[in-house]
């Protein structure tokens, strides 16, 4: 084994360990920089580079082949993009009104609510045992629709709260999100065999630009965090929890099997915070708190995600066991 191949190796195996345990690095790192803030307090300013560089990292595991599966399975894919758009903006909305948040939270909530689904949806999926071909068709649709879904329905749902400059919100959706991910997928249709080889470390692209952007925000904001943070939390897992108990009724409401059923919930309820940080920053700098719902997601729906991924399984496991059970009964 050569030394690059060696390296190639090392990464592959700390980007691996990064992504299993994705959600405790992230709690370690904001609490280290909610405890010493100064040394993140220049992040926020790079947002919208950070995340760029996540896009372009996912833009970078997407082939050609990945955009037939949209193409083929238009019912579950255009269905889950609808469930995204609809369930997560109207929930954020109606827990804005409902619990009388003030502007930057409502804002905040609202942000995450609109964004597209992230691309940590698809490890979960696969966790689930869900159908990981669906997800990852999912969060491409949604993703590529964002520049004008997101801007539009933040500027629908958050007018009531700031004003909402829809066209400033396409122009940053298109160059945070759109074409990093374009550039991603050029880049991998012309190195294709490049790009497979290293193919285990581009997920650390985007592990460490999500983290720097979190921390950033924690940062930041860690003098109001103490008084408003508990409500965060709450108001976020409210809000996740919501995507996932609706997601998965609508998706048995369209009778499809376990693993589409796994894979719309969990879709449906995992958001690219990162985005809504970043058009947080970016669009919104008036508002500092704004930010907190979408740094606080991030966490959160890691841990949510893998705790409905363990529920599934299980029960998975127990239909099985009932159907073998069955079986041998008519023999």
């Amino acid at each position: 084994m050569n030394k690059e191949n060696g390296l190639l190796l090392l990464l592959g195996k700390v980007s691996s360990f990064l992504s299993r345990y994705f959600a405790v690095i992230i709690l370690l790192t904001s609490t280290f920089a909610f405890v010493r803030p100064e040394g993140f307090k220049w992040i926020p300013g790079y947002t919208a580079l950070f995340l760029g560089t996540a896009m372009f990292g996912m833009g970078l595991t997407i082939k050609k082949e990945d955009f037939k599966i949209v193409l083929s399975r238009p019912k579950e894919v255009y269905a889950g993009c609808v469930l995204q758009y609809t369930i997560m903006p109207f929930a954020a909305y109606l827990l804005a009104v409902v619990l009388n948040l003030d502007t930057d939270l409502a804002l905040g909530v609202i942000l995450v609510g609109c964004c597209p689904g992230g691309t940590a949806s698809n490890v979960i999926a696969y966790i689930a045992k869900g159908d990981v071909p669906l997800s990852v068709g999912m969060t491409i649709a949604s993703t590529l629709i964002a520049p004008l879904v997101t801007p539009f329905l933040v500027y629908i749902l958050a007018g009531a709260w700031v004003e909402v400059s829809f066209w400033a919100m396409v122009m940053s959706v298109v160059k945070i999100v759109l074409l990093p991910v374009i550039a991603g997928i050029i880049l991998n249709g012309m190195f294709r065999e490049k790009i497979e080889q290293l193919g285990a470390v581009l997920p650390l692209i985007s592990i460490v630009a999500i983290v720097a952007i979190i921390d950033g925000i924690v940062a930041v904001s860690a003098d109001k965090l103490m008084s408003c943070g508990l409500i965060v939390i709450a108001l976020v897992v409210l809000h996740n929890g919501i995507g996932l108990g609706m997601g998965l009724f609508m998706a048995k409401v369209m009778k499809v099997n376990y693993a589409k059923e796994t894979s719309i919930a969990i879709e449906v309820a995992m958001q690219n915070s990162g985005l809504a940080v970043a058009l947080a920053t970016v669009n919104f700098a008036a508002n500092p708190l704004a930010g907190l719902p979408g740094a606080v997601f991030s966490v959160w729906h890691n841990v949510s995600g893998s705790m409905f991924a363990s529920y599934r399984i299980k029960e998975l496991e127990e239909r099985n066991t009932v159907v073998n059970h069955n079986a041998l009964a008519t023999k």
